[in-house]
């Protein structure tokens, strides 16, 4: 069969798409950035056999369709298109599948019970089938309708929150609708934004003790059942799985902490060798931006101010994806940074043996000596890190080493 596809959007350039369908099948898909005028164009035009259809277009496309899936008519959204022989249109919707797998994946058990949707798009409705379908008493919040951001307390008992607004996406990170401390016992909370892999509202159900999903594992469980239409084929649910942790570690930032001198960027430089990740050293950046050293400001401006403008730093570069970043030995002195770190990267603590770490150029090691910071720090590190690598003699093996706690700390979820 000769599949062409591709997804077709107005923005794309940050889609993960081509990625996951590149290990569903061996076909061509390629992203159709389109202006809202000329979608009718593409849809006649197009050369394609099978396409995805993103905001915000879900909903334009449904008046051409021929022939829709039950879904589009309990939904009116539309997200994947079929371009058949004799030119007619059909239209489906693997959302509803991908956030059903999903809510499924979470062990959020949804039946009978009140969960609010936050937004009313095109992703909306697409969630709200699937709750329903999985019988949960859905009420939708948006700006201006009914039940809206001002009445909340009118939801107070609401147990799971579904955010399927913008709010929080890169690189607006750090946005939020609300806040969980508005409900009572909220006991899941599924965001569909997956960049950044923990959004503000996820951060705040992880320290309250609340599960909570980002929307990768529907973008792909929808993508391999766009897939099966695509191919007229059928694929394993296995595969999702797969695709899932291939993508979340792919996507992950790789960051590097630890007392200073323990040898972060020479580990970054070397896991960026075996890797090929860019790597993003937050003490080289402040040097470019602030025209001074770390230790150069901590001297002139105080330890204080230096945070200060370290934690700006840190926000800006947490927020890629992909890289590997390394850190200032004290970024653990302050708690703004612990979310910052935690919206998109795994964190790995270097140890490193306290004769080997140098104090050169390192003021406040010489100010308070390197035993005392340790014992300072030391339980910064352990709460911070995901997981921890002892630097070895070669620095190419303590990239290894690092790698491999990686691989067990996975092997172990």
């Amino acid at each position: 069969m000769n599949v062409k596809s591709g997804l077709l959007g107005e923005k794309l350039s940050h889609s993960y798409s081509p990625e996951i369908h590149a290990e569903l099948g061996a076909y061509p898909y390629r992203l159709f950035e389109v202006e809202p005028e000329n979608v009718e164009r593409f849809l006649f035009e197009g050369d394609f056999t099978g396409i995805n259809v993103t905001i915000p277009y879900k909903k334009t496309v449904l008046p051409y369709m021929d022939e829709v899936s039950d879904t589009v008519k309990a939904t009116g959204s539309v997200n994947t298109v079929l371009k058949r022989k004799d030119g007619s249109f059909y239209g489906d919707n693997t959302d509803v599948y991908g956030f059903t797998q999903l809510v499924l994946k979470s062990g959020i058990d949804a039946g009978g019970k009140k969960a609010l949707v936050l937004g009313s798009g095109g992703s909306s409705l697409s969630v709200v089938a699937a709750l329903k379908k999985l019988g949960a008493n859905v009420v939708v919040i948006s700006r201006s309708g009914e039940n809206n951001y001002q009445n909340l307390h009118l939801h107070r008992d609401a147990r799971l929150i579904v955010n399927t607004t913008p709010l929080g996406m890169y690189p607006n990170n750090g946005a939020k609708a609300l806040s969980l401390k508005s409900f009572d016992r909220p006991e899941g909370v599924i965001d569909l934004i997956y960049n950044p892999s923990r959004t503000a509202l996820m951060l705040e159900a992880d320290e309250m003790g609340i599960p909570a999903e980002n929307g990768l594992y529907m973008l792909v469980a929808q993508a391999k059942r766009s897939s099966e239409l695509f191919c007229a084929s059928t694929i394993p649910d296995s595969e999702t799985e797969r695709i899932y942790r291939l993508l979340s570690r792919r996507m992950r930032n790789i960051a590097l902490i630890g007392m200073p001198g323990s040898g972060k960027s020479t580990a970054a430089e070397n896991l960026s060798r075996i890797t090929g990740r860019p790597v993003l050293d937050c003490d080289a950046e402040f040097t470019r931006r602030y025209g001074n050293t770390p230790a150069e400001v901590i001297r002139l401006r105080g330890e204080s101010a230096f945070r200060e403008l370290e934690t700006q730093i840190l926000s800006d570069l947490s927020k890629h994806s992909a890289a590997i970043i390394s850190t200032g030995g004290g970024c653990v002195t302050r708690e703004e940074n612990y979310r910052l770190l935690r919206q998109n990267s795994v964190t790995v603590w270097l140890r490193r043996e306290l004769k080997h770490l140098s104090t050169t150029d390192r003021p406040i090691s010489q100010a308070k000596g390197v035993e005392s910071l340790y014992n300072e720090r030391a339980p910064l590190y352990e709460r911070f890190a995901d997981v921890s690598a002892e630097v070895q003699a070669k620095p190419t093996d303590t990239a290894s080493r690092i790698l491999s706690a990686l691989d067990e700390m996975e092997a172990a979820k």
